[in-house]
């Protein structure tokens, strides 16, 4: 009894410990982290309250993509913009607004600035931790983006294909 007991209180111990671990209890930073967070957080907006997702948002977001130029829709690059996103993207995101895993993408560069939506392909950890639209999407959606290694020329490029599926 009294080794059932002991076993109980240690395993009770351990989840604990893993617990707060796991939910940050370990929240050292390198100098490296702690400026780069710094830097960052300095180019999204904050919250001025609650944030609405459906909403025209003029936020560049978080990450290496600050002037983003476009003028008129490059079929040629829409078409590879379309190929990577069937094979990143659609598992979680329709081009309709139909939401599946993540919202559906209908709509969204009337919405959002092309920096924004850059940002995002490329950076969604950070996006969604430093961004307020990033991070109420992912408190509508209750999932993080996963990162897909995308290149900048491939989201610029799907970045395009978005553009153009808009213009349907």
């Amino acid at each position: 009894m009294k080794i059932k007991i002991q076993l109980l209180a240690t395993t009770l111990l351990i989840g604990t410990a893993t617990l707060f671990y796991a939910c940050g209890g370990n929240q050292t930073q390198t100098e490296e982290e702690s400026a780069s967070s710094n830097v960052e957080s300095t180019q999204a907006a904050p919250a001025a309250g609650p944030v609405d997702t459906k909403a025209k948002s003029d936020s560049k977001g978080v990450g290496k993509f600050t002037s983003v130029e476009v003028g008129a829709i490059d079929a040629g690059m829409a078409k590879k913009g379309e190929a990577i996103f069937a094979s990143k993207c659609a598992a979680c995101h329709q081009t309709t607004d139909v939401k599946v895993v993540g919202p559906g993408l209908k709509g969204v560069t009337e919405r959002r600035t092309p920096e924004w939506i850059m940002n995002m392909i490329t950076n969604p950890e950070e996006m969604t931790k430093s961004d307020p639209v990033a991070k109420a999407l992912f408190e509508e959606h209750l999932v993080q983006m996963t990162f897909q290694n995308v290149s900048d020329d491939e989201s610029r490029s799907i970045l395009e294909f978005l553009r153009e599926n808009d213009t349907k």
